[in-house]
C-alpha cells in the first residue's frame, strides 16, 4: 500500500518554511506559494488525506452536485452537507427580506465573539430550515449563480443555448483519445461578478496515454489546510468515475495551483497536522453495475479501508 498524502504534506511544509506573507480580501492574512504541483497515481490508491479525518460524504454528495450541474444548495442539505451555507446565508442576510440581528462580517466575527456565534448558529438554522421546507425561498436565496455545476454541464453560449462541456469531453475521450483540446472550463468572465464565489478550481484537462486516463486541475486560489485536501479528493473521484465511463484505467491526478496558501489562523492546525503518522491511503470501490457519470448516486461510491487521524477544526475565511 502507498502513502498518497506526501506531496501534500511536502507542500505545506514548504509553504510555511518559505511562503510570502500576505493580505488577502477576507481580511485575515495568508502564508502563500505561487506556482505549485502535486502528483497522485490513483493506480496505487485513492489519495486522501489520513493525517486527519476528510469526510467523504461532502465530497461525494458535492461532485454529484457538481455533476448534476446543480447551483442551489438546497441538494446538498439534503445530504446534510453544509460546505456552501456561508456563501448562500450571506446573500440572504445582506438582503431586504433579512430581519434578524446584524451579520455584518459574520465569518470573522463568530470566530472571536461567542455571544455573536450564539447569534449566528440560531440565524444559520432558520435560513437552512428555509431552504429545506420553502421551495421560493430556497430558489432566491439557495441559489449560487453560475458556479461549478452550471459551467461543467450548461455554459451559456452566446448565440443561445448550452453546451455540457464535461459530456462533450467524454465523447472525445471515447473518440479522440489523442486530443489536446480535453478541457473542462468553470472560468467564465461574464459570470464571475454575480457568482457567490469565484470558480477557485478554474480548469481541468483529461489526457490518455496506455489505456489509463489521467487528469490535471488548474486551481488559481487554494485554501490548502481546508480547501485543498477536499479539491484533492474530489478530483481523484471525477477522474475515477469518466475512466469508468470511458472503459480506462486510471492514471495520474495533476494538482497544479496558482496561490497555494495557509490562513493565518491555520497555523496552528498545520502543525499538528504535519506532526502526525502518514497511514496507507485507502482504496475506491465504485458499483461495479454503475458506468455512466449520470448514474452514480451516494450508495454507489465507498472507500475500503480508510484509516485516519483525528479531524481538526479550523474557521473558514469567507
Amino acid at each position: 500500500m502507498a502513502k498518497l498524502e506526501t506531496p501534500y504534506l511536502d507542500l505545506l511544509k514548504q509553504i510555511m518554511t518559505s511562503g510570502h506573507d500576505k493580505s488577502d480580501r477576507t481580511g485575515t492574512g495568508t502564508r502563500s506559494l505561487f506556482g505549485a504541483q502535486m502528483r497522485f497515481d490513483l493506480a496505487k490508491g485513492f489519495p486522501i488525506l489520513t493525517t486527519k479525518k476528510v469526510p467523504f460524504g461532502l465530497i461525494k454528495s458535492e461532485l454529484l452536485w457538481f455533476l448534476r450541474g446543480d447551483t442551489n444548495i438546497r441538494f446538498l442539505l439534503e445530504h446534510h452537507n453544509h460546505i456552501w451555507d456561508e456563501w448562500a446565508f450571506k446573500n440572504w442576510v445582506e438582503s431586504p427580506d433579512y430581519q434578524g440581528p446584524d451579520m455584518t462580517n459574520f465569518g470573522l466575527r463568530s470566530q472571536t465573539d461567542p455571544a455573536f456565534k450564539k447569534q449566528y448558529d440560531e440565524q444559520m438554522e432558520i435560513f437552512t430550515d428555509k431552504i429545506l421546507s420553502d421551495s421560493a425561498f430556497s430558489e432566491k436565496y439557495g441559489n449560487l449563480g453560475n458556479v461549478y455545476g452550471a459551467q461543467w454541464r450548461h455554459w451559456r453560449k452566446r448565440s443561445g443555448g448550452v453546451i455540457d462541456q464535461l459530456g462533450q469531453v467524454i465523447d472525445q475521450i471515447n473518440q479522440t483519445p489523442d486530443s489536446r483540446r480535453m478541457i473542462v472550463t468553470a472560468w467564465n468572465p461574464e459570470d464571475v461578478p454575480t457568482s457567490a464565489l469565484p470558480p477557485c478550481h478554474v480548469l481541468y484537462q483529461f489526457y490518455v496515454a496506455d489505456g489509463k486516463l489521467s487528469l490535471q486541475l488548474y486551481q488559481r486560489s487554494g485554501d490548502m489546510f481546508l480547501g485543498v485536501p477536499f479539491n484533492i479528493a474530489s478530483y481523484s473521484l471525477l477522474l475515477s468515475l469518466v475512466a469508468r465511463e470511458t472503459g480506462l484505467q486510471v492514471g495520474e491526478f495533476v494538482h497544479t495551483l496558482g496561490d497555494a496558501h495557509i490562513y493565518r489562523n491555520h497555523f496552528q492546525q498545520v502543525q499538528e497536522q504535519l506532526s502526525r503518522e502518514v497511514l496507507d491511503s485507502p482504496q475506491l470501490w465504485l458499483n461495479p453495475e454503475k458506468q455512466k457519470i449520470d448514474e452514480f448516486e451516494m450508495k454507489d461510491i465507498k472507500l475500503l479501508d480508510y484509516r485516519h487521524a483525528g479531524a481538526i477544526k479550523a474557521p473558514v475565511a469567507v
